[in-house]
This record gives structure tokens, C-alpha cells and sequence, in this order.
């Protein structure tokens, strides 16, 4: 099986990007892993021009279709989000908006293979998970709308650098146990 870890961040080397790297050690044991930052691609804004609600496709061109691509390889995806002012970063509310094309309300649309499962971690640098759930139900969302089930989630808080990872590496250990044993 392949699974995808999402780096959400624009920043490719913080407590984001150290939680995509224990994820994706945990995980390689199990499954073929790959890990993307969503910062490594270029795509623009949605237009919100609505011709992929006719189409099935977006007008423009750029990387949106290379990272759908990872999408339709993988059967886990776990994306890693960190909080920017209370929610997902800009760069990847962008990558969710221009997914429209693959949105389930509108016919005809773009589609990935069934069966996939989806995982979400939320992180913040302040003390309460309100935040990390807020994040946590804009990854559930976006999954629920390309239809990849969504499996489970984790939400760390006090997290502002990857030093700060230490007293959570027992969370996120067993999270990872949990994607490689889910419950039937």
C-alpha cells in the first residue's frame, strides 16, 4: 500500500515538516511512503470561474494536476497541517480550492479511485485544541468532498518548533500504529 504525507506548510524544515518525517519513518516499515510539501509546487488561486463544474477540469495549467496525481497513487493519505491565525495555511486553502474540480457536489467531476483513507494532524503553538479542530475539520471536509474516508485524527498543541516534538513523539507514535492496524 502507498501512503502520502502531506507537508500543509509553506515551511519545509519546522515542527510541520519534522512531524511529516516521523510519520513518514513510522509508516515506512509498513507501506511505501511518500512525502510532499505543498510549498514544491506552483498553482495559482481559483478564478472561481466555475468551468470545471462543465468540464470536469480546471482552465489553468500548472502543478494542481501533478499533486492530484500523489493523491490517485496513494490508498492512506495523512495530511499534516499547522495553525495559521486559527486555521489551515493559505497555501493549502488554495490547493483545496482549486480541487473543485474533483469536488463531489457538481456533475460531472473529476473523480480519484475509491478506497482511499484519509488522516489528518493538527498542530498550534498555543495551549488549547480548539484550533487543531477547527484545522482538523477543514482537512475532514476537503477529504469528505473527494471522498476519501476519513480514518482519524491528531491535534498537538504548544508546538512552535520541532524541539517542541519531544513530549508528543508517544502520541505521535501510537497515531501512526493506528493507521498501520485500523479498525475493520
Amino acid at each position: 500500500m502507498n501512503v502520502l504525507v502531506v507537508n500543509c506548510s509553506p515551511v519545509r524544515n519546522g515542527a510541520t515538516a519534522e512531524i511529516v518525517h516521523i510519520v513518514a519513518e513510522q509508516l515506512s516499515d509498513s507501506f511505501t511512503v511518500k512525502s510532499v510539501c505543498i510549498d514544491d509546487y506552483n498553482f495559482s488561486f481559483c478564478r472561481g470561474c466555475r468551468s470545471c463544474h462543465a468540464t470536469a477540469k480546471c482552465v489553468q495549467h500548472d502543478d494542481i494536476d501533478l499533486i492530484m496525481d500523489e493523491f490517485e497513487r496513494a490508498d492512506v493519505i495523512v495530511c499534516v497541517a499547522p495553525s495559521y491565525w486559527a486555521d489551515i495555511p493559505g497555501q493549502f486553502k488554495a490547493f483545496i480550492d482549486r480541487c473543485t474540480p474533483w469536488c463531489n457536489t457538481h456533475e460531472p467531476h473529476a473523480s480519484l479511485s475509491s478506497g482511499k483513507k484519509g488522516y489528518a494532524i493538527a498542530l498550534r503553538t498555543g495551549p488549547s485544541m480548539g484550533e487543531c479542530q477547527r484545522i482538523i475539520g477543514s482537512i475532514e471536509h476537503f477529504y469528505g468532498h473527494l471522498e476519501i474516508e476519513c480514518c482519524g485524527s491528531l491535534g498537538l498543541c504548544s508546538i512552535e518548533y520541532k524541539e517542541a516534538l519531544e513530549p508528543h513523539m508517544n502520541e505521535l507514535k501510537d497515531f501512526c500504529t493506528k493507521i498501520k492496524s485500523p479498525r475493520k
